[in-house]
């Protein structure tokens, strides 16, 4: 029995050593690849839509990939819906309450209607060609369709052709100059042990939540909606929410909006491409409530082209209930 606690208490321990590097690595990866954004004249909102959503997100690529290398589909899917869902209501919605968001007309007219539209293509690639097929469900459990090497790469051109959008946009509107802190090779350093310390956390991530789940009886796609989720995004969190203190709402709403684009493209693209990702009915109702969520988010974002304080406090509500609901079905 002892035996039992004494490796209960180094699988947590691991655990919370892999979040630390998660967001130790991240925060050094945003610092040296923002700096180095700079130096190119790229605008707060493409920063953020880019090199920081990337940084941030990498959490999210190691564990995910993980998962896939290790065939933990469950944990990969379960890992981005919840990302995602904390990025728009945690995420958003803390930086709301600290300092009312102003959304930039660039992002209610390209950037959230593209996560939007990527969010209903994925469920239709999955639960939607079930339909056309005429499959019954009969339980959560049961595997509704799978996100195939294909679709793999469907998403991945998706996400290289909406970079390529944000590129061309940059180079047309370039950003004032603006000083750098750190000189190249600075910055580079930063980068790279930033990638170090992120993907050996998320190995230890990924390990160690799996034997927590099995040990208490959890099942993978509820550790990785709930513990995964939220610990991979922290760095989104942490970046949007200083962001939002100081004033700079386009890096905290295009950290987060560019965030879940990588997400569902980039990381779920990779993870399926390693190893393809079957799709169950309860992972068809998590992206069906991502993608209610986004929708409200979007609201929230269009009226007033801000998300005020009191909309900040809903979306936090609505966040602390879908925890709820994830752990009592």
């Amino acid at each position: 029995m002892g035996s039992v606690k004494d490796g209960m208490a180094v699988q947590i321990l691991l655990l919370v050593a892999g979040f630390a590097a998660l967001i130790k690595g991240a925060d050094l990866f945003v610092s040296g690849s923002a700096d180095l954004a700079r130096r190119f004249r790229v605008p707060s909102l493409m920063i953020g839509l880019t090199i920081v959503a990337l940084g941030t997100s990498a959490p999210e690529l190691a564990v995910s990939v993980s998962a896939a290398l290790q065939g933990s589909n469950e944990i990969a899917l379960s890992n981005i819906v919840g990302s995602n869902i904390f990025n728009l209501l945690g995420v958003l919605g803390v930086c709301a309450i600290l300092h009312p968001l102003p959304v930039e007309r660039a992002v209610l007219k390209r950037d959230f209607p593209f996560t939007i539209a990527a969010t209903v293509l994925i469920l239709f690639l999955t639960y939607g060609m079930s339909l056309v097929r005429g499959r019954a469900v009969t339980d959560m459990a049961q595997e509704v369709g799978v996100i195939s090497r294909p679709v793999a790469l469907l998403l991945l051109g998706l996400f290289a052709g909406y970079m390529t959008v944000l590129i061309l946009n940059a180079r047309k509107h370039p950003s004032p100059p603006e000083k750098a802190k750190k000189n190249v090779p600075q910055c580079a350093l930063l980068i790279l042990l930033g990638l170090v310390l992120i993907i050996g956390g998320g190995q230890a991530v990924v390990n160690s939540a799996k034997e927590i789940a099995r040990a208490a009886g959890m099942t993978e796609t509820l550790i990785g909606l709930t513990v995964v989720a939220v610990g991979t995004s922290l760095p989104e969190l942490v970046t949007s929410a200083v962001a939002a203190r100081k004033g700079e709402a386009g890096l905290a709403i295009g950290n987060a909006v560019g965030s879940n684009t990588f997400n569902l493209l980039l990381i779920l693209g990779l993870s399926a491409l390693i190893h393809p990702i079957a799709v169950n009915m309860a992972s068809v109702l998590d992206l069906t409530l991502l993608l209610v969520i986004s929708v409200i988010a979007y609201i929230f974002s269009f009226t007033g082209r801000s998300i005020a304080r009191a909309e900040g406090i809903v979306m936090v509500l609505l966040y602390i209930g879908d925890v709820v609901f994830a752990i009592l079905r």
